[in-house]
């Protein structure tokens, strides 16, 4: 467990503005990672090693992109115990997203509206952020032992750039982040960016897909190595489009699929305070929406197809809903709002246990939770 308990915390963040709260925390991570001071957020891995599109992560629980969208933060978010951590939105240039205000809680329902808009300090400010944290610099001279933990990027497009070149902001992005991650997310569901989510369709996926894995090709032969791509889809699809994004991925040979991003259904939140903000809508609401296309996902792409699932996880019991309905592995980002670095802990243990209950238990020796090797964050 941290040191300091997350509710004194959150009680005076939700004194503040959604964003400012953010933009708070997120500073204070920056400046107090890789000092004494993170003693008050780190705490043990779980290890609960599972392979995962060739990569072998320490758990199955990860941070979903968006909280650090800039990867100033990667060291602090990677004390707090994940299994893998996801930075970005990143977009070839900077851009400073929607106007405010564009983060709003919603507490009794637990969950958030956002429609921040891929705000970020572009793609070469992201790429010298990645290089220059700790968990770059030891990467290359990772200890043996436990897995260290998994680093994505999650790129997008600017929205000034006209959807009919869209796909040119994804291969700048992908050829910029390719050799600094162990696999790279492909934002094609944000609410929040005009017309982003017409990419989903079909004639658009396919070009948008060749085209990714045309460059992936090139870019492992230049570097030398394979760096998987996962898609990233919305909850907002029925049966037969996401049979359709399901055939395209295995059609273009795509690594792997996270589902889902945000909502813009109201139907859990009708009534609340700031219901009716525009933008997506994630945590407690989406949990359903979410199991709904793992699920679907995971009956048209088969048994073998990496699923990492994400929306409305703020417990383990709801980790492990996510697992039954077919993900391979999990992602964080409302729930941790909420409930605090506490969450990663507890998402991972309760995933271990119900796969050891299923007769699915990790190989001798990686079975004890415990701090990340050092070298091997």
């Amino acid at each position: 467990m941290p040191f300091m308990p997350y509710g004194l915390i959150r009680s005076a963040l939700f004194c503040m503005d959604a964003e400012a709260a953010h933009e708070k925390t997120l500073a204070a991570l920056e400046r107090t990672q890789n000092t004494f001071w993170q003693l008050l957020w780190r705490q043990p891995r779980v290890q609960d090693p599972v392979t995962l599109a060739s990569l072998t992560l320490p758990n199955r629980v990860g941070l979903a992109a968006g909280l650090d969208k800039n990867a100033r933060c990667i060291d602090a978010l990677a004390g707090m115990g994940f299994g893998f951590v996801e930075a970005g939105t990143v977009t070839p240039l900077a851009q400073p997203g929607n106007p405010r205000p564009r983060l709003f809680r919603l507490p009794a329902a637990q969950a958030l509206i956002n429609r921040m808009g891929f705000n970020n300090e572009g793609v070469a400010a992201f790429v010298t952020h990645v290089c220059t944290s700790r968990f770059a610099e030891q990467r290359q001279s990772a200890a043996r032992g436990a897995p260290r933990m998994a680093l994505g990027l999650n790129i997008g497009k600017n929205a000034a750039t006209p959807m009919e070149r869209a796909q040119d902001d994804y291969l700048m992005c992908l050829a910029a982040v390719y050799p600094h991650a162990d696999y790279v997310a492909v934002n094609i569901s944000s609410p929040n960016t005009r017309n982003l989510r017409d990419l989903q369709a079909d004639e658009a996926l396919a070009a948008l897909l060749a085209a990714l894995k045309a460059r992936q090709r090139e870019l492992a032969d230049a570097h030398g190595r394979h760096v998987p791509l996962f898609l990233k889809i919305a909850p907002d699809l029925d049966e037969a489009q996401v049979q359709s994004i399901a055939a395209a991925l295995l059609e273009h040979g795509m690594d792997g699929v996270i589902a889902t991003n945000t909502t813009l259904s109201r139907e859990a939140v009708q009534g609340l305070p700031h219901a009716q903000e525009a933008g997506g809508l994630s945590g407690a609401p989406v949990r359903e929406a979410s199991c709904r296309v793992i699920r679907q996902l995971r009956a048209a792409l088969g048994a073998g197809f990496p699923i990492i699932g994400a929306g409305g996880i703020l417990s383990g019991e709801d980790a492990v809903a996510k697992i039954e309905a077919g993900a391979d592995a999990v992602q964080l980002y409302t729930g941790l709002i909420y409930k605090g670095p506490a969450l990663v802990a507890e998402a991972a243990q309760a995933i271990k246990a119900h796969l050891a209950s299923q007769g699915q238990v990790p190989p001798a020796g990686d079975a004890a939770a415990g701090p990340p090797a050092a070298g091997a964050q």
